[in-house]
């Protein structure tokens, strides 16, 4: 796929992006087996993992957790009110404190750090390379091979059953107003669980010819996976570049030639 060209020109010095669909490997540039930081799309597998918890009734999405009057639910939306002490279910806050609250309660309820559940939970069940190395927020570190393993998971899921990833995949606690990371604010900034939303959001980090239902995260080590379910492909790129304007415009850029190269 020749628009996956485009990252050689992004000044980073390592660059590696993929498409896939539920089927396998569409298309790769760059290496596929160096380590790269995934930064926040290190949330996407540890919402992951929390969601399997909850298939195995370890954790109840809607059970106390965070600050007073918060649920799991409120975590894994941003809607917890974490860190400002807003009150849960008033805004869209960002939150890495939220997503590490959710850990915790797992590894509280399963007995189990969270970093050995979510290894087995997610890490091992996918043939993961990498490893979290830290908050499950935001320290996990691998290869564009298992960024294109998360995204042919989530284009046809079999750690968690369909219906889950649907809930997780639709707004959580709709009309919330908040901050979309680097790209200002959005009214409303939709988000399901851990899963970013794109909706109607403007501006944005996907492309215009993405689907409203595409949903995925990127991260400010230059990281991002989306999955538009009705393209039925997934978007892989790692870098070593942090975030910056480049991004804002390449992003979009790159997913809009992705989708138009694979629909000729």
């Amino acid at each position: 796929m020749d628009a996956l060209r485009a990252i050689d020109d992004w000044g980073a010095a390592h660059a590696a992006a993929g498409v896939v669909g539920a089927d396998g490997v569409v298309a790769t540039h760059g290496p596929r087996d160096l380590p790269l930081r995934w930064a926040s799309v290190t949330k996407l597998l540890s919402g992951l993992a929390v969601l399997v918890a909850v298939e195995e009734g370890t954790v109840d999405l809607d059970e106390p957790a965070g600050p007073p009057g918060s649920t799991l639910r409120h975590l894994l939306a941003h809607a917890s009110g974490l860190p400002t002490g807003t009150a849960p279910g008033r805004r869209r806050i960002y939150s890495n404190e939220a997503v590490e609250a959710a850990a915790a309660l797992v590894a509280e309820r399963s007995g189990i750090p969270f970093d050995e559940y979510f290894r087995g939970a997610v890490v091992e069940p996918l043939g993961l390379r990498g490893s979290l190395e830290g908050s499950p927020a935001s320290e996990y570190a691998g290869p564009l091979e298992d960024l294109l393993a998360l995204g042919r998971e989530l284009l046809a899921p079999r750690l968690v059953a369909p219906e889950t990833l649907a809930e997780a995949t639709t707004v959580q606690f709709p009309g919330l107003a908040g901050v979309l990371p680097g790209f200002g604010r959005q009214e409303p900034n939709d988000w399901g669980l851990a899963f970013e939303l794109r909706d109607g959001k403007s501006p944005h980090w996907t492309g215009a010819r993405n689907s409203s239902g595409t949903f995925g995260h990127f991260g400010r080590s230059g990281t991002f996976l989306w999955i538009d379910p009705d393209a039925r492909l997934a978007l892989a790129c790692l870098t070593d570049l942090d975030f910056g304007d480049w991004a804002r415009d390449a992003w979009p850029r790159l997913s809009d030639e992705v989708l138009a190269e694979a629909t000729r």
